[in-house]
């Protein structure tokens, strides 16, 4: 089912901004919590895929136990958690610290927060592909992006993973982006839930 999100943003002194859904009080302790350090890991691409997917198994796991369809759940939670640690990771400033990420699972849904520092260029990217999904329908978003990737095997950082999460999987994502003083690196936090189908009786 294709979702569209009610998006704004905010500033204060700080040069705050948020966009998309806020994120909810936090309830209770987090099922899960992994901090990649920067160092001696070596942080990349191939520490996302298995972490990913140990996420993905947990919470099916605890879902299962609830008559939720396990084998649905470590799919859509394993894209979810993939999707965004790979772009934390890639998009991240160097030597600037951890990319924390937590996981819940409550009934039936899945919340995931993560939060890593990135470069103001990164950052100025991402505000304009929120800027532009605050004002165009997600799905046309989609279709735009799949076709320029297809015409431009070069193209990068098009957002497709992000509105392939908000069209396919109806995940509620929200943005929480501060910035100290100009110039300077900017902190990222990602909010993502994704409520599955209830529980069989």
């Amino acid at each position: 089912m294709t979702t569209s999100p009610s998006l704004s943003s905010s500033t204060t002194e700080r040069v705050r901004a948020r966009y998309g859904v806020e994120r909810p009080a936090a309830a209770g302790t987090p099922l899960a919590r992994v901090i990649f350090r920067e160092e001696p890991l070596g942080m990349g691409w191939v520490h996302c895929g298995p972490t990913a997917e140990f996420f993905g198994t947990l919470i099916a796991g605890v879902a299962g136990k609830s008559g939720h369809d396990a084998n649905e759940v470590r799919h859509s939670v394993s894209y979810l958690a993939n999707e965004l640690l790979e772009n934390a990771v890639k998009f991240r400033a160097r030597g600037t610290g951890d990319v924390r990420l937590e996981v819940r699972f409550d009934r039936s849904t899945f919340e995931l927060v993560l939060s890593n520092f990135t470069e103001e260029k990164a950052a100025s990217g991402l505000r304009a592909f929120l800027a532009d999904l605050e004002t165009r329908d997600p799905g046309e978003l989609l279709m735009e992006r799949i076709e320029a990737n297809a015409a431009d095997e070069s193209n990068m950082g098009s957002g497709l993973g992000i509105l392939t999460l908000l069209n396919d999987y109806g995940v509620r994502l929200g943005w929480t982006l501060e910035q100290e003083a100009p110039g300077s690196v900017v902190h990222v936090e990602i909010y993502a839930g994704l409520t599955f189908s209830q529980a069989n009786t």
